[in-house]
């Protein structure tokens, strides 16, 4: 078994165990993801998801998986923070059934995403079968709100999840276990010997809950910090909150945990580490916001703030900050569209033309869709690939049949992809190249994306967040 501190009246664990323990290992894992001698490859590929808890200490477990839940015995029942998504419910309710004879009796959403709301399905069916009663869902009052839009938007969101993380048959859910009691600012919940303080903040989602158990020197803090650069900027998502997320991450820096618990990723031990991963976090976010504030304020326009703005030295160089499921770039733009709106400050975009009619000038001026092509290719091969996208994209809306033209975008996007660190990025560039090569291939998306193992691995649902080798920067020299 783990061993504790003995000294330690709050129950830290070390990272000391047995190979063959599932406490002692993960927390060994965790220790060198925290060195940076390991990735997070392996707890978001399931490694460490088991039918028992990670214990972290006498009343607290922890499942590990994509996304994680906390699990807490209170004396008199059980209390989650998140349920975890559908693939693990069953996996769930067996760990936390051997973690405790207890009942469930609460279950804290940090925020309505469905990877981490859809687990209570198991939970709720698992209180049936022993005969207890189910338990209350308690949440932000926004997640009922967004429970709302997602069943208005399903076609949408199930679109641009197929993009995002490569699932072409992904189908979005319109059942949802709305919360039993919601909240407003803040919320305190007394279950058996512990008491659970939750606090609204804005960050990654307007309902999102960040949770303080005081008698355990542990924060649970949801999407708040997800051992990746924040997701306060996702092109395909409705609006972030960069400037209230870092203040939430201040204000629960003051709090003095000693565990953080996340929503994904791995848990932090010790008061020195919570508050340096917090802080950080904050000091990113803060920065990109600054900047893009005194840029804004000299009246530039999008594209030259979106150039412009720069990442603290060093930042991204920390394994709790890579840019592997967003990027500060894309914060950029969210920042923009929060406090400027949608309008670039090109008036050439205010009302624009159909990009097909724009596509078929340039073409004819060019000399036609295939030099468009062709001068798209050459700027791949220079390794300038930003500006190699805008030409082949230009060449396929101009000839939207032409299969050779397909294939130029094809490959200058499936390269594009490659080259990039974040999911979101590789996601949209990785689609865009499947569509042009089923165009030149006479085929469908589908088989597109399937033809690699890594394809048909994530189109069965093994979701990603992007690249963890240093290998993919992110960025070109254009």
């Amino acid at each position: 078994m783990t061993r504790h501190n003995e000294g330690r009246p709050d129950g830290v664990p070390t990272t000391e165990g047995s190979a063959d323990d599932l406490s002692g290992a993960y927390l060994a894992y965790t220790e060198r993801v925290w060195r940076g001698e390991e990735n997070l490859s392996a707890q978001m590929a399931g490694a460490y998801t088991r039918h028992e808890l990670v214990r972290m200490g006498d009343r607290t477990g922890f499942f590990p998986a994509f996304a994680n839940v906390c699990v807490f015995d209170t004396g008199d029942g059980v209390v989650l923070v998140d349920s975890g998504d559908f693939r693990t419910g069953a996996q769930l309710c067996a760990a936390v059934g051997a973690f405790s004879p207890g009942d469930v009796r609460s279950v804290v959403y940090t925020h309505g995403h469905v990877d981490h709301t859809f687990g209570v399905f198991a939970v709720d069916a698992a209180a049936k079968e022993r005969g207890a009663a189910a338990p209350e869902v308690i949440a932000h009052e926004a997640v009922a709100a967004r429970f709302d839009r997602y069943v208005e938007t399903a076609g949408y969101n199930a679109w641009i999840n197929r993009r995002q993380f490569g699932v072409p048959a992904l189908e979005w859910p319109t059942t949802y276990r709305y919360p039993d009691t919601s909240y407003r600012d803040r919320f305190t919940l007394r279950q058996g010997e512990l008491t659970f303080e939750l606090t609204h903040a804005r960050g990654e989602t307007d309902d999102h809950t960040y949770v303080w158990i005081p008698e355990l020197r542990t924060l649970c803090t949801g999407d708040l910090f997800i051992w990746n650069a924040p997701n306060a900027g996702n092109p395909q998502k409705v609006q972030r909150y960069p400037v209230e997320w870092a203040r939430a991450l201040r204000a629960m820096r003051e709090l003095g945990a000693e565990i953080l618990l996340p929503g994904h990723g791995v848990p932090i031990l010790g008061a020195d580490r919570v508050r340096q991963a917090l802080g950080e976090t904050a000091e990113l976010l803060e920065s990109l916001c600054r900047q893009t504030r005194d840029l804004m304020n000299e009246g530039r326009r999008l594209d030259e703030v979106l150039h412009a703005v720069r990442v603290p030295e060093g930042l991204l160089d920390r394994p709790y900050l890579r840019p592997a499921y967003d990027e500060p770039e894309f914060v950029v733009r969210n920042l923009w569209r929060l406090w400027g709106g949608w309008y670039d400050q090109n008036p050439a975009h205010l009302k624009p033309a159909p990009e097909a009619e724009v596509a078929a000038e340039l073409a004819d001026v060019a000399g036609g869709a295939a030099r468009l092509a062709g001068r798209a290719a050459a700027l791949l091969e220079a390794g300038r690939l930003r500006l190699a996208c805008h030409l082949a994209e230009a060449a396929a809306l101009a000839a939207p049949e032409d299969r050779d033209i397909a294939r130029v975008r094809a490959t200058v996007y499936a390269k594009r992809a490659a080259a990039e660190s974040s999911t979101m990025a590789r996601g949209v560039f990785s689609w865009a190249a499947a569509e042009s090569a089923a165009v030149a291939e006479g085929t469908d998306v589908t088989t597109e994306l399937t033809r690699t193992e890594d394809g048909r691995r994530r189109a069965a649902g093994a979701i990603s967040v992007g690249a963890f080798d240093d290998a993919h920067s992110g960025e070109d020299a254009s």
